[in-house]
């Protein structure tokens, strides 16, 4: 279970590198009976140097059942709560990522088919005559939201440069929404409505230990965090207005409205992680006015290598 002070992070335990969530479901997310839903989505960088790359042009996530890989509500009953998604329609899904049903010589891959920049749907397309396996560089079709690329079935091009189009072949996900299984050292999120599932790595938000191009973020349906795509472009500071689970920099993540000092917008705001053994944790938390360093779990529930990670939120 997570403190409901902070919105764009999910709770659960994994074993080997993912998890079934405790108690409702991801992204997805999921704590069962938070107050209301987070928005986990996530985007790409767009490539434009507008600041707009936080910002979907098409339907948010919504809350939905594990068994389907999307997002539940969590069940705290303190502190500020969850950033409520925008309303709009739900995913179009064509095949099962899970079960890669498509037809021989084509595999099931999210995609964005609105023109956005963030993954709302799936569908069957061509794998390379000599396609890239997990871990090797990649190419994708037009952009990373595209749905086609050079990795093989099973994988997806992830960490894509939006002016290059090279990105690294990423694994999805094994098992099941309710089951998702990684190999060790990698944590499985289900974001957008169950239609992204990656095997990414673990990592310490107060290190941020990522590739470039990525920031280590909350892994949703966990207690931990992963690699994810930095797409704040130019905007993602602290105090900055934020809707998706990776419009922050990195060493930032987007708490809800009401959690962050000044933040006076509909959906929330980038604010810091902070080093709960520093001898000062307060330095961290630069917007002042009243905001302190506070733990991200809730006390007992944080696993060994995060039991020191704080956020600077206003205290409940």
């Amino acid at each position: 279970m997570r403190t409901t002070w902070i919105p764009m992070v999910v709770a659960g335990a994994l074993a080997v590198g993912c998890a079934k969530d405790s108690g409702g479901d991801t992204n997805a997310n999921p704590d069962e009976g938070e107050e209301t839903a987070s928005n986990d989505d996530e985007v790409v960088d767009d490539g434009n140097d507008d600041g707009n790359d936080s910002v979907d042009d098409g339907p948010a996530s919504t809350g939905v059942d594990p068994e389907t890989g999307g997002e539940t509500t969590d069940g705290g009953d303190t502190g500020p709560t969850f950033i409520q998604p925008p309303d709009g329609g739900g995913v179009s899904v064509e095949c099962d990522v899970w079960a890669q049903d498509c037809p021989v010589g084509e595999k099931c891959m999210p995609w964005a088919n609105d023109g956005g920049n963030s993954w709302n749907a799936t569908r069957c397309t061509p794998v390379d005559e000599n396609p890239g396996q997990i871990g090797d560089a990649c190419m994708v079709e037009g952009s990373g939201v595209s749905g086609i690329d050079t990795c093989d079935i099973g994988s997806m091009c992830y960490y894509v440069d939006p002016e290059t189009n090279e990105g690294i072949c990423v694994g999805f996900c094994q098992g099941s929404a309710a089951n998702p299984v990684c190999d060790p050292g990698f944590v499985c999120s289900i974001v957008n409505d169950g239609v992204l599932i990656l095997c990414r790595p673990e990592c310490d938000p107060l290190l941020q230990d990522c590739q470039e191009g990525a920031a280590c973020s909350p892994a949703a349906g966990t207690d931990l965090f992963t690699c994810i795509i930095d797409a704040s472009g130019e905007a993602g500071a602290a105090g900055d207005t934020c809707e998706f689970i990776n419009a922050c920099d990195p060493g930032l993540f987007c708490a809800a409205a009401e959690a962050v000092p000044n933040c006076n917008v509909a959906t929330g705001c980038c604010t810091e992680f902070c080093d709960l053994d520093d001898p000062d944790p307060n330095s961290y938390c630069t917007l002042g006015n009243g905001s302190e360093c506070v733990a991200y779990h809730e006390e007992g529930t944080a696993p060994p290598m995060y039991d020191h990670v704080g956020v600077c939120v206003l205290p409940a």
